[in-house]
């Protein structure tokens, strides 16, 4: 497709979503550049310190798995087209942020590994439960260095203090 073609057929496709689905691209697209401002921006950890809120009361209208689905489909499709690189942790960081508004709890897990030339690389991938979230094709190649919340509370899906 020429590139004087692809703004007009995603103007399209967007036109074509129902409005839920413009609603979530639109809070996606907003909260990964929020997340790539805070990473660029702040220290690591106060990052963290800001993405492990406890989520709100879960909704009763749709299962987990749903919610998981389209917060990942609207991720991924962001992430794909926003003008700078969102790399695993502006995407796990907005997968968490997102599922926390729709009252899902989330574990982040944070990994390291050496890369080819042996350089350390690191990963984040999310985790709902039993669940995945995003980022966690590649998982098994990380060694996992930590948990947010960490592990004790990760157990917790819905952040009531219960397993589900």
């Amino acid at each position: 497709m020429s590139s004087a073609r692809r703004p007009a057929a995603l103007a399209a496709r967007w036109w074509r979503l129902r409005w839920r689905d413009r609603a979530l691209l639109a809070e996606a697209l907003v909260v990964i550049s929020l997340a790539r401002l805070a990473l660029v921006t702040l220290p690591f950890r106060h990052v963290v310190r800001l993405a492990a809120a406890r989520p709100t009361t879960p909704r009763a209208d749709d299962t987990p798995a749903h919610i998981i689905g389209r917060t990942r489909w609207a991720v991924r499709a962001v992430a794909r087209r926003v003008p700078f690189r969102a790399m695993c942790l502006e995407q796990g960081l907005t997968a968490r942020v997102l599922l926390r508004r729709r009252g899902v709890a989330t574990t982040l897990h944070y990994g390291v590994a050496k890369d080819r030339e042996g350089r350390l690389a690191a990963h984040l991938w999310v985790r709902a439960g039993a669940l995945d979230v995003i980022g966690t094709e590649n998982a098994d190649q990380f060694t996992l260095v930590a948990t947010f919340p960490p592990a004790e509370r990760a157990g917790d899906m819905f952040g009531d203090g219960h397993a589900h």
